[in-house]
């Protein structure tokens, strides 16, 4: 029901805009560019997104299928079920979507965004089948969608590299605020999941778990933190390139020693994926051309300024406005948001603190909507009940901490 209101919002919005602008300026091509972007965006959706996730899907969830066959997935389960039988209590201790969860989320803190979607789908999927009500989300199917849309990674590979490209003097030096912002955003994320759902955080299972992942984080920002820039960009790739090829290599032998016919197991898992990618196409073209028209009527650029207002009235400090369409627009779309990211550091200079808490900003939540869309289309959830509100909490709580401690660290 929310996703509907908000897209309904976008195009009234959108229009509202655009009609003024031609009444009050005489802009007469505002409403050409908004049809335009409705073209270009749906486009997108089929020709940049869906039709390149058919082959990494198809690649996958053959490989998926190979895990699952050699055991790795219940494995994983086993280990961190006590856990995940609290954050995730609909799901059965031994049920594969544990480990699938496990895989997903591995993928995402290592930024391995190719491996990650596919890997989330599949667990969506397992989830699926679980749920008794398969139009509506399950309370399993929210958690790990807002943990999603929290965007934990450990290592802001393609941010520090557009850095380096566009000549900071150190690229790196948005490692560790992004690192805390984005630890901030799946916490809140957590917590908000965890009230509505009426999860005790405060078991003793539950507790260790977080202290531990949290002193593995801490521990993995001291360590880059005493590194150079150029050696944090190549042990990140090697370190996450070398841990995929171990796992599908260690997924074939596991198979091998389990007698299963590899190939054809692939296979097997590997023709769910072009259905998979389709099925998603309309709640992405529906999704982006939204975000598309909203963007396109300068309603974007009303919002920034009236906050730059609210703020400058209080006789607050509005040196973080400049970096905020990279915040609005990160919710909405990935590309748009790194678009915006790139813009301010090209006009603001990539040193400049506008610049750097631009890639805070995109470092520290993932894309809300584009994941709703995604994940649930995929499984055909049509009610959303309240993961699209858990998720912008998240993004909102990722959003102060990256202003706060950017303010702390560069200003």
């Amino acid at each position: 029901m929310v996703l509907n209101y908000i897209w309904i919002a976008f195009f009234v919005i959108a229009f509202v805009v655009a009609l003024l602008k031609l009444i009050v300026t005489g802009d007469t091509e505002v409403f050409k560019t908004i049809i335009d972007a409705t073209f270009s965006s749906s486009k997108m959706a089929v020709m940049d997104i869906s039709l390149p996730l058919v082959g990494v899907m198809t690649l996958w969830l053959g490989l998926m299928n190979i895990g699952e066959k050699a055991g790795a997935i219940n494995f994983l389960s086993r280990i961190v079920g006590p856990f995940f039988n609290k954050l995730f209590p609909e799901i059965p201790k031994d049920h594969p979507a544990n480990g699938q969860i496990m895989m997903n989320f591995s993928a995402n803190m290592l930024g391995l965004d190719n491996a990650a979607t596919p890997l989330g789908l599949k667990a969506m999927n397992g989830m699926q089948e679980l749920n008794p009500n398969k139009d509506t989300a399950s309370n399993a199917q929210i958690m790990f969608l807002v943990l999603n849309t929290s965007g934990l990674t450990i290592i802001p590979v393609t941010i520090l590299a557009q850095r380096a490209i566009l000549g900071a003097a150190d690229p790196s030096d948005v490692f560790i605020p992004i690192l805390i912002a984005t630890y901030f955003s799946t916490i809140t994320g957590l917590i908000a999941v965890s009230i509505w759902q009426k999860i005790n955080l405060f078991n003793r299972i539950v507790m260790t778990w977080l202290l531990c992942i949290s002193a593995a984080i801490g521990s993995i920002i001291w360590y880059f933190s005493t590194l150079e820039q150029e050696q944090i960009a190549t042990i990140s790739k090697v370190s996450a390139n070398v841990i995929l090829l171990t796992i599908i290599v260690s997924f074939i032998l596991g198979a091998l020693r389990k007698k299963a016919n590899v190939y054809d197991t692939f296979i097997e898992g590997a023709k769910s994926g072009f259905e998979t990618a389709i099925k998603v196409i309309p709640y992405l073209v529906a999704m982006l051309v939204g975000v598309a028209v909203f963007r396109a009527s300068g309603a974007m650029d009303y919002l920034v300024n009236g906050i730059a207002y609210f703020f400058s009235v209080l006789n607050m400090n509005t040196d973080f406005v400049g970096a905020l369409p990279t915040a609005l627009m990160k919710p909405l779309s990935g590309s748009g948001a790194k678009a915006m990211m790139i813009e301010a550091m090209q006009t603001h200079g990539p040193d400049s603190f506008v610049g750097r808490l631009s890639c805070v900003f995109q470092g520290a939540a993932d894309t809300t909507f584009y994941i709703v869309a995604l994940y649930f289309g995929s499984v055909g959830i049509k009610k959303t009940r309240y993961a699209v509100t858990a998720g912008l909490i998240a993004d909102l709580a990722g959003v102060i901490a990256a202003i706060y401690i950017s303010y702390l660290f560069f200003h």
